[in-house]
């Protein structure tokens, strides 16, 4: 039997299990006096006073407020702030941020408040608390917005503070290393978060360390039979990889230090996450990563890096396109370094990484590395610049009312490999990989994007939707017209959310009438759609109601900002009609899954060919609406339609009145159920999500084979972070089959998700 079919025999639970068992044989249970003493003792030995007495004050506090809390793994709560304060140690930080990490859990879950911390501590002490403690639950409709504020506000505590989220990463950290103990929904949902959210916040501040080990520990809970197949691989070949690596590394050491005699040079291994990426989403196999070996030389000058390449090229044979320079042109996260790509004498392809010793500090530790040293540069001001994308990343949200959009942009913008572009003068942008030349056009300024014509690349004259590539001379071709402005189209190619927030800026202050307009009739479409009947007053108090619960000040600025794109009227409507039932319904109670119908005193039972009874109707046409596509098992009720018989839907679709009471024509709807000897096939479509990878179809096209199940309809797509989408139609004989189909789909490698479609 194949590796892969193996692999299918997994189930969810399984792969829970693998992910449980291997957290929990790692864990050992912490005692708070020797952690602390651990953590006191490097204090001591390596900060100053100040430092030392910050800490032992910040802890014994800590001690005394979480007195008789515990955590999920059953440890003293204590123990979860002292790992957070030994974490930030290991990153260089300073007392200040030691001391609100032992405290950042104090005023959400004790008695103790910012004024009280403030009064022991200081002023900064407790704005680092307050900026760290975990966001309460605000207002808002959905889970997904409630994401996008809580990342919001920690963007916001991070322009006031950087160390706010350098503490928050450290949280997260050891949140994430005895997750084991929490329920596996939470367990996902967390690991989620930290690989959309946290680790491209840590890659953006360039903290490498921590930024590979939220994925490694977020990809172990989130696919763990990968994980764990990549992990053992890596291990079977250690003592092979250990011996490649030490040759490599003497042969360099003898050639490099004729000519750079302090060079140090050392090997290193990529993380699991970084292997899982390119085997899984890009569909390489293990053999085809080239950079899962590199060898790294520090030294201590510019000039010596250069040197070093030269010497590595001429002892080893480059591979064409691999070779980047980010000293010339550093990264965004600060991240400065010389790769290349060779191939040794044995044919095996491995990276070299050449960098000087500061260049090192700021690869490992990013912002913390130059935190320490801060007070020592030439100004705040410099220190300060490095960081200005989270203030432009804040100011990029201010123009669009919708809080989805800062998730969409750290999970887009800060994650994506960079490509850098020149402008006709020399000056370097940095894109994302993927951005076009509109893209390029706002990213100098947003006047220069919105009075953009056309664009030339090396010279030539290019597209609009033209995606740029690193190293090209970029020029932008403006109209010398005042009312110039951009294209809506621009909104489907754009790649940076400052791009496109900008854009529907525009829209916004030179287009606002029409863009009322347009919003307007979007909502009376959808209304009507909905089943929504309002008089015009009715109507101007309700929309007036929704516009205040989603911040805006009037129904106009509510009809702008749904005409320029800002917000989504889809997402909002099922609570809109939620509201209007409510408001101008007011149904007596009924009790739940209760339907209360008025049947017709003639009951007479008639079987459909689909193997449907419906009763008070004889010889009438039946007909399975494919809005919801009911196959038997599921609960049922029939619609009187004109001319063309009884439609019949699924009791919970979205074209059914919850309370069929209320519904403009109630006598229209009928009670309806299924034959029990029915032994039609019904057909049904499943929507999977799935990680994009070479035989992914062939495999879920055997699985159906092997159940003996027709498939009627295939829909396929592929996303940009590496998934994908399939809906399959099916033939099944009921609801049960059905779930028994969707069960076996769920075991394959590679599908994240398994759910009934009801479009």
């Amino acid at each position: 039997m194949s590796e892969a079919n193996e692999k299918n025999k997994l189930t969810a639970s399984m792969n829970e299990e693998i992910a449980e068992q291997d957290e929990k044989k790692e864990f050992v249970p912490e005692n708070p006096d020797e952690l602390y003493g651990k953590l006191i003792k490097l204090v001591r030995e390596n900060m100053t006073e100040n430092d030392v007495s910050l800490v032992e004050k910040a802890y014994f506090i800590a001690k005394k407020a979480h007195e008789g809390q515990f955590r999920f793994s059953g440890e003293p709560y204590i123990i979860h702030p002292v790992s957070v304060a030994i974490i930030l140690y290991n990153l260089g930080m300073d007392g200040e941020s030691m001391a609100a990490a032992l405290l950042h859990d104090v005023v959400e879950d004790t008695d103790m408040t910012k004024e009280n911390i403030q009064e022991e501590f200081g002023e900064d002490v407790a704005n680092l608390v307050e900026g760290v403690t975990k966001l309460g639950k605000v207002p808002i409709f959905t889970k997904e917005e409630q994401q996008a504020e809580n990342v919001r506000k920690m963007l916001m505590a991070m322009s006031q503070d950087i160390r706010v989220i350098i503490i928050k990463l450290a949280d997260r950290i050891h949140n994430m290393r005895t997750l084991s103990f929490m329920r596996p929904d939470k367990r996902r949902e967390k690991a989620q978060e930290t690989l959309e959210i946290y680790a491209p916040i840590a890659h953006r501040l360039g903290i490498r360390g921590v930024k590979e080990e939220l994925e490694d520990l977020a990809i172990s809970y989130l696919d763990p039979v990968a994980y764990k197949e990549i992990r053992d691989r890596l291990e079977q070949q250690q003592s092979k990889r250990k011996e490649y690596l030490d040759s490599i590394q003497k042969k360099i050491s003898e050639r490099i230090k004729l000519v750079v005699p302090n060079a140090s040079i050392s090997g290193r291994i990529k993380s699991v996450h970084g292997i899982y990426r390119k085997m899984y989403m890009q569909g390489k196999s293990f053999d085809e990563i080239y950079d899962i070996y590199a060898v790294r030389i520090i030294v201590d000058d510019v000039i010596d890096c250069y040197n070093c390449l030269g010497i590595i090229h001429d002892m080893f044979k480059s591979i064409p396109g691999r070779f980047k320079d980010y000293i010339s042109t550093p990264k965004a996260n600060m991240y400065q370094s010389l790769h290349t790509t060779v191939i040794g004498d044995e044919g095996i392809p491995f990276e070299v990484q050449i960098r000087t010793w500061e260049m090192h500090r700021t690869a490992e530790y990013g912002v913390a590395a130059h935190w320490k040293y801060k007070l020592g540069m030439s100004g705040r001001q410099k220190f300060e610049e490095k960081f200005s994308w989270i203030r432009q990343l804040l100011e990029s949200q201010n123009v669009s009312e919708n809080p989805q959009d800062i998730v969409n942009t750290i999970k887009t913008d800060l994650v994506q490999e960079e490509v850098f572009v020149f402008t006709p003068k020399g000056t370097v942008i940095n894109l994302p990989a993927g951005a076009t030349v509109v893209d390029f056009a706002y990213a100098i300024h947003s006047a220069v994007g919105n009075r953009m014509v056309g664009a030339k690349v090396d010279g030539r004259i290019v597209p609009i939707d033209y995606v740029v590539k690193t190293g090209e001379i970029v020029e932008i071709i403006t109209s010398s017209q005042q009312n110039k402005g951009p294209s809506r189209d621009w909104l489907k190619f754009v790649k940076t959310s400052g791009a496109r927030n900008k854009i529907r800026s525009w829209f916004k202050k030179e287009r606002r009438e029409e863009n009322i307009l347009e919003g307007k009739m979007e909502v009376e479409r959808e209304f009507k759609r909905n089943f929504i009947r309002l008089n015009d007053q009715q109507f101007d108090k309700f929309i007036l109601e929704v516009a205040q619960r989603q911040r805006f000040n009037s129904a106009d600025d509510f009809f702008a900002a749904i005409g320029y794109g800002g917000v989504s009227l889809n997402k909002m409507m099922p609570h809109i009609k939620d509201e209007y039932v409510k408001e101008f319904k007011q149904p007596e109670p009924v009790e739940e899954d209760v339907i209360k119908i008025t049947k017709p005193s003639q009951k007479k039972r008639t079987k459909s060919q689909d193997g449907v009874v419906i009763e008070g109707i004889d010889n009438c046409l039946i007909k399975l609406s494919k809005c919801c596509s009911p196959v038997p098992g599921d609960k049922i009720i029939g619609f009187i339609t004109r001319g063309h018989g009884v439609s019949i839907h699924k009791r919970d679709c979205t074209n059914v009145p919850k309370v069929i009471e209320l519904a403009d024509e109630p006598d229209r709807w009928i009670p309806a159920g299924w034959d029990e000897s029915v032994k039609e096939d019904f057909t049904a479509t499943v929507s999977i999500a799935c990680l994009d990878r070479v035989g992914l179809m062939a495999d879920v096209s055997k699985m159906i084979a092997d159940m003996r199940v027709m498939i009627y309809g295939i829909n396929t797509k592929s996303k940009k972070d590496g998934r994908a989408s399939l809906e399959l139609t099916i033939g099944v004989n009921g609801i049960e089959h059905l779930n028994s189909v969707m069960a076996k789909l769920r075991k394959i490698n590679g599908v994240l998700d398994v759910e009934r479609s009801n479009s």
